[in-house]
């Protein structure tokens, strides 16, 4: 398909994500209800949480700019992605607050939805998003990925029988997707004048038999990897939670599933 993403933002978070979710909704049994209060996190966790968080969000730039391109590619990565992480942290802050009760930030959305414009911004990362951008792909992703902490966790949960224990559908499938939508956007309209002539062959790889490739066709092919991603995630996840759920590998009990302890 010759998709770019450099990031991962649909090849890494959202082939992971939905892989994962998938294993879980057929691992799912109804009497998790019993453990369901040791689901939460304690007061020194989430410090420590906090930390990797940090490190995190600062060294996602290089993530993002690993493997594009030395040069205007790898320049490029890390301004959209530090410019997406930016937005992204103070669109959660305000929204955390907001949907709290008391206004009090939520330590759950701190340490995972901040994450999320670098997520989002994965696929696009190495391309002419700009600076404003990256700015609102991190002021949407911080949106997409609060708002689903606080209304569509539960949701998975209650209707679906989802259990997503550690919002990975929030902060990795959800801006995952966006990631892979933007990319797609991107790509379709770039333009010779943007890259210049030999900035724009090489940003997208138009060589060989990729030479007489439009940038609309490139944002084609990049939509057309989100959904392949999709299915390779649904197939694969379905194969091993089907294999896990083999009664020869022996199941826990249900009031053990979220008691750390006994492991």
């Amino acid at each position: 398909l010759q998709v770019k993403d450099a990031g991962g933002s649909m090849t890494i978070h959202t082939f992971g994500a939905y892989f994962g979710l998938t294993v879980t909704r057929i691992l799912y049994r109804p009497n998790l209800e019993q453990s369901k209060d040791k689901q939460g996190s304690v007061y020194h966790s989430d410090l420590f949480a906090m930390i990797g968080t940090l490190y995190l969000w600062m060294y996602w730039p290089s993530f993002n700019s690993a493997i594009s391109d030395h040069g205007d590619a790898q320049h490029r990565a890390a301004i959209n992605t530090y410019c997406s992480l930016a937005a992204c942290v103070l669109t959660t802050m305000a929204f955390s607050s907001m949907l709290q009760k008391k206004g009090k930030l939520d330590m759950v959305h701190i340490q995972n939805a901040t994450l999320a414009g670098g997520v989002a911004v994965g696929t696009s990362a190495e391309m002419m998003l700009t600076p404003y951008g990256s700015l609102i792909v991190g002021f949407i992703s911080g949106i997409v990925s609060t708002v689903g902490y606080v209304y569509l966790t539960p949701f998975l949960e209650s209707r679906l029988h989802i259990q997503d224990t550690c919002g990975i559908h929030n902060l990795h499938a959800m801006p995952g997707l966006i990631g892979g939508i933007v990319g797609a956007i991107t790509a379709a309209a770039a333009t010779e004048d943007v890259y210049g002539k030999e900035g724009f062959i090489k940003a997208f790889d138009f060589t060989g038999v990729y030479q007489t490739r439009t940038p609309s066709v490139q944002g084609g092919f990049q939509a057309a990897g989100i959904v392949v991603s999709m299915l390779m995630a649904f197939a694969g996840g379905t194969l091993v939670g089907a294999i896990l759920k083999l009664p020869v590998w022996g199941d826990a009990a249900s009031e053990n599933c979220f008691e750390d302890d006994i492991y």
